[in-house]
Order: structure tokens, then C-alpha cells, then sequence
């Protein structure tokens, strides 16, 4: 385990197999109309990792990911220091942010369907890409439905309105709509807040099925859904990253920062 904001390069996954880097962020600083947000953030994720991201409200995870896919671009008050490489390049030097954004999707906590049926939800995206064939729309459609849980609830429903279904639907319908993309990287900002205990146990099923095939960072207020679900964990606090570990050093007291433990055990949040 590494604490104090800073990680090798190239470390083990926490199945102690080499696992190549998807993501490498140095020295990253972010601040809204010259107000700090987070700073002097370095740290690695993994291919075929689930990186859980703890810690209280307004400690910058949110922030965090929106500079993973450039969302600062959306945000003129957003500036955005220091570097993330993505597959080893710069994402401030790739020239196509949408498909940047195409490779890193994300969820975030509440769900935003568009004004549209359930079919068209998950189809727009390979509509935008140039595919127009019925068939292969409809392949794509029932597997992202099917990889997010929600297939059988929603197979004779295609053609209903997305926002018609309940909260923990169409939190799913958000992530069918971003797995549509095929990413390579999956981003999920506290997507419990919105959907009941046994909606939130069937999303966590279907990450752990999902990490197979691409690499998912997980921002979650429930520290213990970090300890389930999550091979490292980082643990953020006032804007910045205090430590970085294996879910299982971390969550069994080897931490390196008091603070870490008491945030773990509940002592302040």
C-alpha cells in the first residue's frame, strides 16, 4: 500500500498479477473561477480494475473524474492543471475530446434519460456512429440492456418512454445508454443515491461482471460498497488524495493516514 498522495507508475493489481496502466494522472489541480478544488493528485488505475473512490462531500471526486474525459470543456469557471494520460497520451492533446469521451464514459448519480423511448435511449449513440441496419441495432440494444440488468424488465417495453420507468430503471437505462459506447473505461459517480438497496445490489453484480471487460472507477458515498466491490480504493479528503490502497489493506487497518481509519469506521463523513 501507498499513502500520502503518491503511487508508483506501474504497480500490481490487487491480484497481484501485472496489470498494464489504463490511466496515469500527475500533479493534476483543479479550481472553479480561481477557488481550489482539488490539487497535487497523482495516482494509477489499472485495465480490468474496479477503483473505488472514497470520501466526504466537497473532498473533489467528482471533479476527479471530470477531468478524466476533459468534462472541463463544459465549464468555463473549470481550469484544470497537470497531466492525465489515457492509454499512455495526454487527453489534452488528443484533437477528438467526443471520442474521448466515447472510450471514457460516464454515470453520474442521478439519472438523466433522454426524452426518448427505451430503444432509442441505447440506440442513439450507435445511430451517431454510422449504424443503421434494424438488426444490428437491435443486437446492440438487448446486450447493453441485458449487461445492465435491466433486459427482462424492459423487453416489452422498448418502445415506452425512458423517463416512464422507475428511478433504479432508468439509473440502469444511464448505464446500458454508456456501455452502448463500448467503452474502455466506466465511470460511476455515486450511482446509488437515486435507487433502492436491491437495485443498487443488482448494478453491483453487474460491475463485477463488467470489470472483465474494461476498467470501472467507482465514486461512491458507501464506504462499504467500496470495500465490496472495489480491488484499490483511494481515499479523498479537502482536495486532496490522502491514500491510495488495496480495498483489503485499507478496509483491515493498514492505512498510513489516521484519517483514512476514522472516515472507514464512520467517525466523520
Amino acid at each position: 500500500m501507498v499513502g500520502n498522495n503518491s503511487e508508483p507508475l506501474a504497480t500490481s493489481a490487487a491480484s497481484g498479477s501485472a496489470s498494464a496502466v489504463k490511466l496515469s494522472v500527475r500533479n493534476l489541480a483543479i479550481d472553479y473561477a480561481g477557488k481550489p478544488a482539488l490539487e497535487g493528485v497523482n495516482l494509477s488505475i489499472h485495465e480490468n480494475e474496479i477503483f473505488g473512490i472514497i470520501g466526504p462531500a466537497n473532498a473533489g471526486k467528482t471533479s476527479f473524474l471530470k477531468a478524466l474525459n476533459r468534462m472541463d470543456m463544459f465549464d468555463n469557471h473549470m481550469h484544470v492543471l497537470g497531466d492525465v494520460q489515457f492509454n499512455g497520451r495526454s487527453v489534452n492533446k488528443l484533437r477528438n475530446v467526443y471520442a474521448l469521451r466515447k472510450r471514457i464514459g460516464v454515470v453520474f448519480p442521478l439519472p438523466v434519460g433522454l426524452p426518448m423511448t427505451v430503444y432509442d435511449n441505447v440506440a442513439l449513440a450507435p445511430r451517431l456512429s454510422g449504424i443503421r441496419k434494424r438488426a444490428q441495432l437491435d443486437e446492440i440494444v438487448q446486450r447493453c440492456l441485458t449487461r445492465a440488468a435491466l433486459w427482462d424488465e424492459v423487453k416489452d417495453r422498448l418502445q415506452s418512454l425512458g423517463s416512464l420507468l422507475s428511478g433504479g430503471q432508468q439509473q440502469r437505462l444511464t448505464i446500458a445508454r454508456a456501455l452502448s459506447q463500448e467503452p474502455e473505461v466506466l465511470m460511476l459517480d455515486e450511482f446509488s443515491i437515486a435507487v433502492d438497496p436491491v437495485t443498487t445490489m443488482r448494478i453491483e453484480d453487474v460491475l463485477k461482471e463488467l470489470k472483465s471487460e474494461m476498467t470501472i472507477i467507482l465514486v461512491t458515498n458507501l464506504v462499504q460498497q467500496a470495500n465490496r466491490l472495489a480491488d484499490r480504493t483511494a481515499f479523498f479528503l479537502d482536495g486532496r488524495c490522502v491514500e491510495i490502497g488495496t480495498t483489503q489493506a485499507l478496509f483491515s487497518g493498514q492505512v498510513k493516514e489516521q484519517k483514512t481509519q476514522d472516515y472507514i469506521e464512520g467517525r466523520f463523513g
